[in-house]
């Protein structure tokens, strides 16, 4: 097809290719209807990048081939394998998993996208690299997620990424990736492209055919060339009139009676090539055949150029192999899949051989559905979730026995929640539940339907369904059990739901778990002791998690269980050493599903700590992950930290916008963060000393449905509004019940915090030892955010006192670490205590200097100043080595050093 009125499309293009040979990584998606010219435009792309010395990596969905786990990338990466050894080792072995090269575990879908991201890093080591993807809505969705993951995290790599996509009733999901639609050729243009195909067609038709085209090129070029070659054709004759469909149907109709023209033998052997548009040639004609055809069969499709043939059989357009297969008879088509079935090796071509006998079997076959479970494990094994659902469902629908019906539905509503399909899980859930009385499949499609509502509706919503589970299980299947009230927990938690929290201790009381499953179920039991107000019953169980899950090796749900728990218990920094192994591991494994949950405690804990760059780092990267992994609660997690952390800055106006955007959905779905987020606000205004407001905000928090969980914390800054907006009563309830739970928890950090409050309320005579003792606890324990507040709580004190040069020392310790922190509001607040001295400080306000690194680039040099190479640090964030280099040669003017050695200082 001719590339005409194009020109503005062909520019962007161009301009893809020339980022990418100047080291800058892009991508491009091409979405339009069939025959609008995508692929034509990626044949251009292609000529332009070989002809300046580009590599090409190319590879096409196949609609035949989008049930088969990670065949679309298979396609693609094959002729490149060779260099997998280059790649880190678990993603490598990803891969072969993945392609069925090597056995192993469940494959892991996130170290797929990794390695697909290393392998085409790779690649452009040696030159500028293009990669083309056609019919992107064919690809596996395992396919599709690798390239996109890969995709939005080249910033710094001589690749270009081109995708061409059908416009569909589902349509891709292109997050991060520019996308381009491809609108109708305007007439002038349309004219001209089919006086190129078809110069002599009369004036008459020519008015026709541009009239009923519409501006497809595709639809110009058939229309024109059909009525060229139909001369006798009578336009009057009503069965002329095309009618009023969609183009893309007139065109589809186009070619088939193209087909239907062909002799008999021809059109069964182009049904035969159209039923697996994947399978090899020689199969291709093996199975014409053995239907009583020959190869010189296919001839025919060929010379109406239907069908190119050289190594394999690629059909002129999609709509032709569309055409050739759906308007074939039904007894057809099932007899060309059973003569697959037939020509296919079960040990090679077991997949392919599943399902094209499942193709050709219209009632329940048990044979044919076992073969099919096979499917699904084969595709477990490779990490393609939704191959798993497609292949158990189908061997569902398949199954005569009503119940194996159910368990197999019930898995492939597990598999398509694995796979982000929510919908689909949901239906699948409440189809087995209407087909089974088995507790065990009952409680795993309750399960799933809690899952779902976690991001449909509320965690409040998952926990009453996982307890529904529990109680089904709790007697019969501990494990099972065991898991479900870990869910069921977690979920009332993050939704505040107290009420819930203590019926699923009441299932736990009575419940003997498995061994490894016992030090989780005291701990979770410890959770509702500490919200219903008993830190001491809750104290000894939850840190003696702690300790069984410190030397890691652990499984992921108990280690996320401790450090959630140890962050009610004050243990903030064994809670980062802890979680910042959690996070090394499921980097290293490739669990990008936990990468969220670690970063939002380890988020929580480094803001506590008064470590607010690196906290911003969690959240950035936390909020990306859970974006691209459609975790939704778990972002909304993500950003109602952000707010507390742009209230610390002193970033008002971006403080209460993203608060706005929020909190009125976190409210709904993690009330734990939502309350986070108010705290924020409430320490915005306590730091810009607007004292009646924030004790208005900080008071609603320390009285909240989350008062006891971590947001206990917020009591101290409470306690210091209302005391310096003459408010003390207001702290009185709040104020019990924080110093009753510093006591049990009795951590330094706790203790200080106790210290100062009492001090705050104290009388002048009883102040000064209780101030020196809380500074005492916090210059040790408590970081450097705690200290400075301490510090300025105690100037302010010392000043009243006029005790002048001590009050001068610790507010300028205090202005000191503010300012290296970027608590502007903070080092304001204890600036004009200075200035009541009649001291101005002229010098610039310097933050430190991490905080003027970006989220990426604060990880990159936290990694590099520990000796990690480009290599490992890509491997660990998943991102490639010249992405590791740019983000660096980016960081190393704003930290003032010119070489990797000096980081460790700095840092």
């Amino acid at each position: 097809m001719s590339l005409v009125g194009r020109d503005v499309e062909q520019a962007r293009v161009q301009r893809l290719l020339k980022d990418a040979r100047d080291e800058r990584s892009g991508a491009l998606g091409l979405r339009g209807a069939p025959g609008i010219g995508k692929s034509v435009l990626l044949d251009h792309a292609v000529s332009i990048a070989e002809a300046e010395g580009m590599r090409v990596v190319r590879g096409a969905g196949i609609e035949s081939g989008s049930e088969l786990a990670y065949g679309g990338l298979h396609q693609l990466l094959f002729p490149h394998l060779d260099r997998l050894a280059a790649l880190p080792t678990p993603q490598a072995t990803a891969l072969r998993c993945a392609f069925g090269l090597a056995e192993g575990d469940e494959a892991n879908r996130f170290l797929i996208s990794a390695g697909t991201l290393s392998l085409l890093a790779d690649l452009a080591e040696d030159s500028p690299l293009l990669c083309v993807v056609d019919d992107l809505q064919w690809l596996d969705p395992g396919s599709v997620e690798a390239l996109l993951f890969a995709v939005r995290r080249f910033v710094a790599d001589p690749i270009a990424v081109l995708f061409a996509v059908r416009e569909t009733t589902a349509p891709v999901a292109f997050a991060g990736v520019e996308v381009v639609d491809l609108p109708s050729l305007a007439a002038p243009d349309a004219a001209r492209l089919l006086d190129d195909h078809a110069p002599e067609l009369a004036e008459r038709m020519r008015t026709r055919v541009l009239a009923e085209s519409g501006g497809n090129p595709l639809a110009i070029i058939e229309f024109g060339l059909s009525r060229l070659a139909a001369r006798d054709v009578d336009e009057s004759d009503p069965a002329e009139q095309v009618g009023p469909l969609p183009v893309t149907r007139r065109v589809q109709e186009a070619f088939r009676h193209q087909i239907v023209e062909l002799p008999d033998p021809a059109q069964r052997a182009l049904l035969v090539a159209a039923a697996d548009t994947a399978a090899p040639l020689a199969t291709i004609l093996h199975v014409i055949e053995s239907l009583g055809g020959a190869a010189g069969d296919l001839a025919p499709a060929e010379r109406d150029r239907l069908v190119r043939i050289d190594s394999r059989i690629t059909f002129r357009h999609p709509l032709v192999r569309a055409a050739a297969y759906q308007d074939a008879p039904l007894h057809r088509r099932i007899e060309v899949h059973r003569a697959y079935a037939e020509a296919l090796r079960a040990d090679a071509d077991a997949d392919r051989r599943a399902w094209h006998l499942a193709a050709a079997t219209t009632k329940p076959d048990e044979a044919v559905a076992a073969e099919l479970e096979g499917v699904a494990e084969r595709a477990w094994h490779r990490g393609g979730a939704m191959a798993v659902c497609a292949a158990h469902e189908r061997a569902g629908r398949l199954s005569a026995d009503r119940e194996l019906k159910a368990r197999r539905i019930v898995r492939a509503s597990q598999a398509a929640f694995d796979a982000g399909k929510a919908d689909r899980a949901a239906r699948l859930a409440a189809e087995a539940l209407a087909l089974t009385t088995d507790t065990g499949v009952r409680a795993d499609a309750i399960y799933t339907r809690g899952a779902v509502e976690y991001e449909r509706t509320s965690p409040r919503a998952d926990a009453e369904l996982t307890l529904e589970a529990a109680a089904l299980v709790r007697d019969t299947d501990p494990e099972r059990a065991a898991l479900t009230l870990y869910e069921a927990v977690h979920a009332a938690r993050h939704g505040a739901a107290h009420d819930l929290l203590q019926r699923a201790a009441e299932l736990m009381r009575g419940f003997t778990p498995p061994e490894h499953w016992a030090p989780v179920v005291a701990a979770l039991l410890g959770w509702a002791e500490l919200f219903a107000g008993r830190p001491e019953l809750a104290v000894g169980p939850m840190r003696d998690l702690r300790t069984a899950t410190r030397s890691g090796g652990n499984d992921l749900m108990h280690r996320i269980t401790a450090g959630f728990g140890g962050l009610m218990i004050a243990d903030d920094d064994g809670v980062i050493a802890g979680t910042e192994d959690m996070l090394a591991e499921v980097r290293a494994t490739g669990a990008l599903g936990w990468v969220p949950y670690t970063l939002n405690v380890l988020a929580v804990a480094r803001l506590l700590r008064g470590e607010f760059a690196d906290a911003r780092a969690c959240v950035a990267e936390g909020a990306a992950v859970s974006a691209e992994l459609g975790n939704t609660t778990e972002r909304l997690a993500h950003r109602s930290v952000e707010v507390w952390l742009h209230a610390v800055s002193g970033d008002e106006a971006r403080c209460r916008a993203l608060a706005e955007e929020v909190l009125p959905r976190a409210r709904t779905r993690h009330r734990v963060n939502a309350e986070i987020a108010d705290w924020g606000l409430g320490m915005l205004d306590l730091s810009a000393r607007r004292f009646g407001q924030a004790a208005d905000r900080l008071e609603h928090v320390s009285r909240g449905p989350a008062s006891r969980d971590l947001l206990v914390r917020a009591v101290p800054d409470l306690v210091e509004a209302a005391v310096r907006g003459g408010m003390p009563d207001r702290t009185h309830g709040p104020l019990a019940a924080f110093r009753h739970w510093a006591e049990h928890v009795d951590r330094p950090v706790a203790t200080g915090l106790a210290l100062r409050c009492r001090a705050l309320l104290a009388d002048d005579g009883d102040a000064d030892a209780l101030y020196a003792e809380a500074l005492r606890l916090h210059e040790r324990h408590g970081g450097p955010y705690e200290r400075a507040r301490t510090q300025l709580v105690y100037g302010e004190w010392l000043r009243r006192q006029r005790r002048r040069t001590e009050a001068r020392a610790h507010l300028a310790a205090a202005v000191s670490a503010f300012e290296r922190l970027g608590a502007q509001l903070w080092a304001e607040r204890a600036r004009g205590e200075l200035a009541a001295f009649g001291e101005r400080s002229d010098e610039p306000r310097r933050s430190g200097p991490l905080t003027l690194l970006t989220p990426q680039e604060l990880q990159v040099v936290r990694l590099a100043a520990t000796g990690h190479t480009n290599k490992e640090i890509a491997a660990q964030l998943f991102l490639s080595p010249r992405t590791v280099g740019h983000h660096l040669y980016k960081a190393y003017p704003k930290l003032g050093v010119t070489a990797r050695a000096e980081l460790a200082d700095l840092v």
